[in-house]
């Protein structure tokens, strides 16, 4: 077959013998055509052949693109090797236009495999991500940095091999400018480190909720990358912050609160001091009637009656016996309250306290754990405090609100009004 091949070269070549240059441009587009037809081959016979082989083994529910993405970029390698080593043949081409093509070829012979890696690692990456701990340990920084390091290497073996020198002298004068280089990667030295450090100690994972206010950013992380960090704000924006920002600066991440089963609420019931007062007999009777308050007014008053009984033969003034409040019973009932509570978490703190009082009342703060669901944690939240500031009148309590000038107004326009 071969030799069949050079006879019909040899005719061709004392056919066209009266053209210049007819004969090379017939092999130099013949040469084009095998490359072409090379590449269609490659591309549309075995990449369709891979795909059936991977979807028999696999299954069709897995996805081959990333794989079918790496044959592509190396089925282009094809081309470019039948063209490097098919220019010798052709007949009289100048020797330096030669080289030159042979040069593009391989370059782009090192592009397409510099790529084809790339895709290899993307593919690497999305294996791993199917992992159930690759949420916690994400590689995707570091196959980054490597990506770097590979079209790095390809850059300066294309320069070395379209300067006609070798790899090993090219490197070898970067030395020089290493300086430069660390000057112009810096930030790309300091988000590796940065991806290290996040990745090796696991502050933040994807999937975390953060608050990160320096950078507006209060949502759940859904990318980690070399250089940044992308979150999801609950707002359904979207914040990108830089990697080397979470190893310098403070931010808040709630994968505890999550973990625990429990968020916290604390928030307090501003008091009107003024209608703090002792509980008199219709009081006690009144709130005797309240279940959750059954044991608490029973112990209390045997307590208050066995220390009043001992005062009373030396100090018998009412004013020196202990009595109850009604502040000091509402206290104990929200506690109860609390504890009767479905949803709040009856394993974690959970207390209700005094502060100090303030020019916008007292303080009467809550402080226990509900689900760490949003919806679920807000909904009893709201529950809590609205049964609260509704049965607050029971206790003779009054909430501190600021006066306005609303109810000036108000009486202001009747006194206004016409009359009929």
């Amino acid at each position: 077959m071969a030799v069949i091949g050079i006879r019909w070269l040899d005719q061709l070549e004392n056919l066209l013998a009266p053209y210049p240059m007819a004969y090379p441009a017939v092999v130099l587009v013949a040469l084009l055509l095998l490359a072409w037809l090379a590449n269609f081959l490659t591309k549309h016979i075995l990449l369709r052949g891979l795909r059936k082989v991977i979807e028999r083994f696999s299954g069709p529910q897995h996805s081959a693109h990333h794989s079918l993405r790496v044959v592509a970029r190396l089925a282009n390698i094809v081309p470019s090797v039948v063209i490097a080593v098919g220019l010798a043949i052709v007949p009289e081409l100048p020797p330096g236009l030669v080289k030159g093509l042979q040069a593009l070829a391989h370059s782009w012979t090192v592009l397409t495999i510099a790529l084809a890696v790339s895709h290899a690692l993307d593919a690497f990456n999305a294996f791993y991500e199917r992992r159930a701990d690759a949420r916690n340990k994400p590689i995707k920084g570091f196959l980054q940095v490597a990506k770097i390091v590979v079209f790095v290497l390809a850059g300066l073996s294309i320069v070395a091999t379209l300067a006609g020198v070798k790899l090993l002298h090219v490197i070898t004068g970067l030395g020089a400018a290493t300086a430069v280089f660390m000057l112009i990667f810096q930030d790309t030295i300091l988000s590796l480190v940065a991806s290290v450090q996040i990745s090796g100690d696991g502050r933040v994972r994807i999937g975390d909720w953060i608050e990160m206010p320096s950078q507006n950013a209060d949502g759940d992380v859904i990318d980690i990358a070399l250089h940044t960090v992308t979150v999801q704000n609950f707002d359904k924006t979207v914040t990108t912050i830089p990697t080397k920002k979470l190893v310098t600066e403070s931010f808040k991440n709630w994968r505890g609160m999550q973990e625990s089963g429990g968020r916290r609420i604390k928030r307090s019931l501003y008091l009107d001091q003024h209608s703090v007062r002792f509980l008199d007999a219709p009081g006690l009777e009144r709130l005797g009637q309240f279940h959750l308050l059954d044991d608490y007014l029973a112990s209390k008053q045997q307590e208050l009656g066995q220390w009043n009984a001992q005062l009373a033969a030396q100090h018998p003034e009412p004013v020196n016996a202990r009595r109850l409040t009604n502040l000091g019973t509402f206290r104990a009932y929200i506690e109860r309250y609390l504890r009767s509570h479905p949803d709040i978490r009856q394993d974690m703190t959970l207390l209700v306290r005094q502060l100090a009082p303030t020019p916008q009342g007292l303080p009467l703060e809550i402080y226990c754990f509900a689900p760490t669901e949003w919806a679920t944690y807000e909904r009893t939240q709201s529950d809590v405090f609205d049964h609260l500031l509704a049965i607050l009148p029971e206790f003779g309590l009054r909430v501190f609100q600021e006066s306005s000038d609303a109810m000036l107004m108000s009486v202001r326009e009747q006194r206004i009004a016409p009359r009929d």
